[in-house]
């Protein structure tokens, strides 16, 4: 590597990550409304001293809301992709170190979730088992799962042939020995910017299907889900739907811009 020192995105991303994350973790234990407490008397009170976000239709803070949303968006966000990396990374690296036949399968496996659509997965999942945070989880971390595999026997492939490898394979380790303790090691800076990465797509991902209904359902606040009940008033109170627009531009930016530091920084 020839240069050790963090650039320009990954500090605006670690900043606006730090910000994000700060904010979710306050509403776990301070908001400055209980994000479900209506008031017919404040409805679409304009951002202030009191309301620093404005209220919405129902009277609710959309301030407190958005702090508690945060805090569910991150939730699954971080299930769904570390689910998905610990699967895909599983999957990717014994289907590269192997070879063969059941490369082939996994691999063509991979190729027929990645063309499903995710909204057609996700409404038939949602009719199977359900309309709730748990099948929205599992419907995108199966949906994730590609990505991982692909990234993980990338690097397999790259380094099982390296003479270190077939040393270790002379001195007797095992397959799970070589692809955990001899390979993975040297994919973790791939890893972890993939799955940084992967956190900013998770995000958004969620805020769609909550959007569209799939997601995170009332009375959890979600972020996608205040997207979708402020587009009837839009123009007469843009302040609901400009607060959690904007924390979701700011998330996703904060973790492509943390995803592409660690990766330059890595790869210079």
């Amino acid at each position: 590597m020839k240069n050790y020192s963090w650039g320009f995105d990954f500090k605006i991303g670690a900043f606006l990550a730090i910000l994000v994350a700060g904010m979710a973790l306050a509403g776990v234990f301070c908001l400055p409304y209980d994000y479900n407490a209506m008031d017919s008397s404040a409805r679409f009170v304009k951002p202030g001293i009191a309301h620093l976000m404005g209220t919405d239709n129902f009277g609710r803070d959309v301030f407190s809301r958005v702090m508690a949303g945060g805090k569910y968006t991150l939730i699954v966000a971080i299930l769904t992709v570390g689910g998905s990396a610990f699967a895909g990374s599983a999957i990717g690296l014994f289907s590269g170190y192997r070879g063969g036949i059941p490369d082939e399968i996994v691999m063509r496996v991979m190729d027929a979730l990645s063309s499903f659509p995710g909204i057609l997965l996700a409404l038939a999942m949602v009719a199977l088992l359900g309309n709730s945070q748990a099948t929205l989880i599992l419907a995108l971390l199966i949906l994730f799962i590609p990505s991982f595999v692909r990234l993980m026997r990338s690097g397999a492939l790259q380094y099982k042939n390296r003479d270190f490898v077939k040393a270790a394979e002379l001195w007797g380790c095992s397959p799970a020995r070589l692809v955990f303790v001899h390979i993975l090691p040297n994919l973790l800076p791939s890893l972890s910017s993939g799955v940084i990465l992967g956190l900013g797509n998770a995000i958004l991902a969620e805020a769609t299907m909550s959007y569209l209904g799939l997601g995170i359902q009332p009375p959890l606040p979600s972020w996608g889900r205040m997207l979708a009940e402020s587009q009837n008033f839009l123009f007469n109170a843009p302040w609901c739907a400009l607060a959690p627009g904007i924390l979701i531009m700011v998330t996703v930016l904060a973790f492509h811009y943390l995803g592409e530091g660690i990766r330059r920084r890595y790869a210079s």
